[in-house]
């Protein structure tokens, strides 16, 4: 057997067990007590390659706490409920909970905490390419792990988070974006014209509003004299329990008896969203007529309205469910002959329409509610039409006939 070291120094020593053992003092534990790691190995060599990695990470300040054996599925099951779910928006914990649950649990939740390697993480956004998961949902499982991991190293679980270290798939590799073209607008209002929503299609492909924030309007929020719309609240996507308390065999959502468990509305994305956007006229038109006719809804439902304001509600005046409006909107696309596209894509058309006419970043950013100009980059796309007026506004400029240019010359030498 060998001798311990003494003065906390590390050690490695034979056991009577016929093991191998080493002994590493990482520190000093909350009660004062000196903080040493033990560990066995089988070979000597086992044991001293992992006393000096013991040894590395007490040298560069990463330690681990001793105690509670962390899995990755443990870790992220009490981030998310006990930690993360207090600061973040409805919306932000539902996809986080739907990355842990659907992806990141079932996927490497085996694995314990401080095991876990880049490689693993790596290997898992492969599987989720190969089984048909888009690269922005792959990164949006990235986003939550590297967060939760994060937290984890803060908390001094693990020594470093592998998910920093790991590279997701490049979004390059996603599908570019196609803004919808004037003409393709114009079929789409046109069709939409003849639905009782017409005015949230008007909204989302003129202002592009995103879709909680159109349909968490109420009427207070717009002056139709002054032609202003001012952003407040989003819209949330309910969330059920049974009512029945599960007897029905259904999911909650599809139990007659469900109850809603989240509030209709929450607070918008960031700071920059709340805003005040301006309305075009012929917009303000529609929004009238759309009032107009949520009247006649109001008088023809009688006791059974529920008077809360809403813009775009159902027949019955609750507001209108995400699900629902985005069914909507495939079927008006359907309707109207063009192309498919996502609901969020009427969003980029009009921040596209934005920078074909002109406007100015700046003002860009106030009407769609970005916080930064990496949010002009990756809505506002350049068209071909967008490129076809650059190139006859170039060659204007460059192949203008000799005598206006020299006209255009002499104003500006000599002006009135």
């Amino acid at each position: 057997m060998g001798r311990r070291n003494p003065n906390g120094r590390s050690s490695i020593y034979h056991g009577s067990d016929g093991k191998w053992h080493g002994r590493v003092t990482m520190g000093i534990r909350d009660d004062g007590k000196p903080d040493r790691r033990h560990v066995k190995r089988k070979k000597r060599a086992d044991a001293v390659a992992k006393v000096r990695e013991l040894e590395k990470e007490r040298d560069s300040g990463r330690v681990r706490k001793p105690g509670h054996k962390w899995t990755v599925e443990s870790w992220l099951t009490h981030w998310l409920h006990n930690i993360a779910k207090d600061s973040l928006r409805q919306t932000a914990f539902d996809a986080y909970e739907v990355a842990v649950r659907v992806h990141l649990i079932p996927g490497i939740g085996a694995h314990k905490l401080d095991r876990l390697q880049p490689e693993h993480l790596e290997r898992l956004y492969a599987r989720m390419l190969a089984n048909g998961s888009k690269p922005g949902r792959v990164h949006q499982v990235h986003r939550t792990i590297r967060t939760a991991l994060g937290v984890a190293v803060k908390r001094e679980h693990i020594g470093r988070n592998p998910a920093a270290i790991a590279k997701a798939p490049s979004l390059t590799d996603d599908e570019e974006v196609e803004p919808y073209s004037v003409d393709e607008i114009q079929k789409i209002l046109t069709e939409a014209s003849k639905l009782r929503t017409a005015a949230r299609w008007a909204i989302a492909l003129s202002i592009g509003l995103r879709q909680g924030e159109a349909l968490g309007l109420k009427w207070e929020d717009i002056d139709l004299d002054a032609g202003t719309l001012r952003v407040r609240r989003a819209r949330l996507r309910p969330k059920y329990e049974h009512g029945c308390g599960g007897t029905c065999g259904r999911k909650a959502g599809l139990c007659k008896q469900r109850k809603q468990v989240t509030p209709d509305v929450g607070p918008l994305k960031s700071k920059a969203s709340r805003r005040t956007i301006g309305l075009p006229p012929e917009l303000i038109v529609v929004l009238n007529t759309h009032r107009e006719a949520q009247s006649r809804e109001r008088e023809a439902a009688r006791q059974l309205w529920h008077d809360e304001g809403y813009v775009f509600t159902t027949p019955t005046g609750r507001p209108l469910n995400p699900n629902s409006d985005f069914h909507e909107w495939k079927a008006l696309l359907e309707a109207t002959g063009v192309r498919d596209a996502r609901l969020h894509d009427a969003r980029h058309t009009a921040a596209t329409m934005l920078l074909a006419l002109g406007i100015s970043h700046r003002a860009a950013m106030d009407v769609m509610g970005w916080s930064t100009m990496e949010m002009v980059k990756r809505y506002q796309h350049v068209t071909d039409p967008i490129r076809q007026d650059i190139a006859q506004r170039v060659g204007g400029l460059l192949w203008a006939p000799q005598d206006e240019a020299q006209q255009e010359d002499s104003d500006r030498r000599d002006p009135p």
